[in-house]
């Protein structure tokens, strides 16, 4: 039975790992017969935000802890991370991916992934195991892989922008497509970086595992 890491930012759009891409991203690899385990980054949120008002609070709050909402308790540290594990890393979006897990929401093209996930993301693709993003997630991607190919949705909009001035390519996609670089095993999905349905965002979901389950059974090339 294949295995997936997914990396989780927190529990909430505004600040943490977005919960229905989050949610539907762990049905879809129970639904393909895999399992997974998540893990998260054990340190203080860059931000708290009340989802009601969508303002800053001044609340403290920790990464590792937040995730374990959405994992139901089942989180480990990132540090605990080994590639050998897994025979794939996966990310759902959020604004806590710009936040948590990289600086992009304050640095945009001039970004840094922090170094505990870059360190995860670098040692599958050096292991040559497939990584899967969605939403906002590619970013990361797009810093650390040169010349990745990449999607987070429309052309034409300053994220695209973005993705070229890091070094990678971006591709237009709709909903429920998936962008698959199959030269650098990475694959992403735009989810609610268009303006999408929950059904959207699933179907998203459930495409990125299945093009990475091909490509791990050598069905696609």
């Amino acid at each position: 039975m294949k295995k997936f890491a997914v990396i989780l930012a927190g529990c909430g759009r505004k600040d943490g790992s977005e919960i229905n891409e989050a949610i539907t991203l762990l049905l879809s690899i129970e639904q393909h017969h895999c399992e997974y385990q998540c893990f998260a980054p054990d340190r203080p949120q860059t931000e708290v935000i009340d989802h009601l008002t969508d303002k800053q609070t001044k609340e403290k709050r920790n990464i590792l802890t937040e995730a374990a909402r959405l994992a139901r308790s089942k989180v480990r540290p990132v540090e605990e991370f080994k590639a050998e594990d897994y025979d794939g890393l996966l990310f759902s979006g959020g604004y806590g991916v710009a936040k948590n897990l990289c600086d992009y929401a304050y640095k945009g093209a001039e970004m840094e992934v922090q170094p505990d996930v870059a360190r995860a993301i670098l040692e599958m693709h050096a292991a040559k195991k497939p990584i899967g993003g969605m939403c906002i997630a590619p970013v990361m991607f797009a810093r650390l892989i040169p010349d990745v190919c990449v999607t987070l949705g429309n052309e034409g909009t300053p994220d695209a922008d973005n993705i070229r001035k890091m070094g990678a390519q971006h591709v237009q996609t709709e909903h429920g497509d998936v962008c698959a670089d199959n030269a650098e095993l990475v694959f992403t999905t735009p989810a609610y970086m268009l303006d999408a349905t929950l059904k959207d965002v699933y179907d998203g979901a459930y495409n990125l595992i299945d093009s990475i389950i091909d490509t791990l059974d050598g069905k696609r090339d």
